[in-house]
């Protein structure tokens, strides 16, 4: 968890709004910067951002529903762009998970950061538990709490490459986890783009998940990412539902062509009743919706009637199945 107690109990009461002089400021940051400071973010407003932070929230939620088996509320918070020294600066002093996510198409990686308790608690359910953290947070975590974070990783990198492709095809892979945020690799005068996850049981207290992107890896796609958004609202089910159901109802004319002779005028001029005119068909003939080729069948009789049994569909982009 991200400058907060050490607890992870989604259902504990909530405490008084954390990080907001923090956020605030970073969110000034994300909009032109400090006077007196260099400016980090060369993008200004990431409409496009945030807007796919919002859609991927929902699916974190499907994530972290089975592993913490309870409902949660999820949802992305305002995004904000930061060094990463002040990044550091911001975080409570205790374990945290930071996960590389080396970024394709592009130099750098992304980083999943996770508060330790967190992935502990994640770990006890994992095992069959209630979710104990223990007493005292160790210093480093254990193999297995780290193939627990990289189980996550994986999580979320899959889902999260797929969120991308409408904006840059960038694919998401898992790295090692470090708890010492030294050891990444990363210059502490780096700017990121910081995207926060909150999720919450019921009224209880939030845990964050915190999804860090290299501003000079999506330097190249920046038009793309301060593009401005709407959001396209899901359909109401009931009104969805209603309209398939009078969809299903529409009725199509269906008719079988047995034969088309073609017969000269002096012929049709000359017919009376009881003439015959002569056809042929063969073993196959077509059936109609409208004016197009439906399918084809064999003329036989059913139930007493006449009828024909479908043998091949045409009506699939132009194949015959």
């Amino acid at each position: 968890m991200v400058n907060s107690p050490n607890t992870t109990d989604l259902t504990a009461a909530a405490p008084a709004e954390r990080r907001a002089r923090a956020r605030s400021e970073g969110a000034a940051r994300a909009s032109g910067g400090v006077l007196g400071q260099t400016k980090i973010n060369p993008f200004g407003d990431l409409h496009t951002v945030q807007h796919l932070s919002a859609r991927f929230a929902r699916q974190l939620r499907g994530l972290f529903e089975p592993l913490l088996r309870r409902e949660l509320r999820v949802w992305a918070e305002p995004l904000a762009v930061q060094r990463f020294g002040d990044y550091r600066a911001e975080r409570a002093e205790g374990l945290t998970a930071y996960l590389p996510l080396p970024m394709s198409t592009v130099e750098g990686a992304a980083l999943c950061v996770l508060d330790g308790q967190f992935v502990f608690e994640l770990l006890d359910l994992f095992f069959g538990g209630a979710g104990a953290v223990p007493a005292e947070m160790p210093a480093e975590f254990s193999p297995a709490a780290e193939a627990m974070v990289a189980r996550l990783g994986g999580m979320v990198a899959r889902p999260l490459s797929i969120a991308w492709e409408p904006l840059a095809p960038i694919g998401f892979s898992v790295g090692r986890v470090e708890a010492n945020p030294a050891l990444l690799g990363v210059p502490a005068e780096d700017a990121l783009i910081v995207t926060r996850f909150g999720l919450a049981a019921g009224d209880g207290a939030p845990v964050y998940l915190d999804l860090l992107y290299p501003v000079d890896a999506l330097k190249p796609h920046g038009p793309t990412l301060t593009g401005k958004v709407l959001d396209k609202a899901e359909p109401d089910p009931a009104w969805r539902n209603t309209l398939t159901r009078a969809a299903m109802d529409v009725t199509f004319p269906v008719r079988s062509v047995l034969a088309e002779p073609v017969v000269p005028l002096s012929m049709l001029m000359n017919l009376k009743p009881g003439d015959v005119i002569p056809i042929s068909f063969g073993a196959e003939v077509p059936v109609m919706v409208g004016g197009d080729r439906f399918a084809s069948g064999i003329v036989g009789q059913s139930n007493g009637q006449a009828a024909v049994r479908l043998t091949k569909l045409h009506h699939r982009q132009g194949t015959d199945e």
